[in-house]
């Protein structure tokens, strides 16, 4: 029987990962980072947006350290809305869920790139 392990990371231990490497070799810390945005687009492109018409998986892109979509309603989508009949939609949240999937990534590529000095 094998076990899960789950760690909680902190955003401020990851930070200063981030500063750690960034002021050690910049161009080394670039190249996480690339690494790390291009996953998550390939993750939201490959099943991780949910589809209905198709439009807001083919409005996601990057914007150098950033991935997101441009589609006008993706915030409703992510977030929730309300709904004319004063109803309420539950936001989806699967932008938050392919960040924190990724966010270990993140980590252990940010310790690899230190460790290689």
């Amino acid at each position: 029987m094998s076990k899960v392990f789950s760690i909680e990371l902190d955003k401020a231990e990851i930070d200063a990962l981030a500063g750690k490497l960034r002021s050690m070799n910049e161009i080394r810390f670039n190249a996480v980072v690339k690494k790390n945005v291009t996953q998550m687009l390939n993750a939201a492109r490959n099943g991780g947006t949910p589809v209905d018409t198709g439009e807001l998986r083919k409005s996601s892109s990057t914007y150098g350290d950033e991935m997101g979509y441009i589609a006008e309603y993706a915030p409703h989508v992510e977030y929730g809305h309300r709904t004319k009949d004063g109803g309420y939609v539950q936001g989806q949240r699967f932008l938050k869920a392919n960040a924190d999937t990724q966010a270990f990534i993140y980590y252990q590529d940010l310790l690899d790139a230190i460790k290689k000095g």
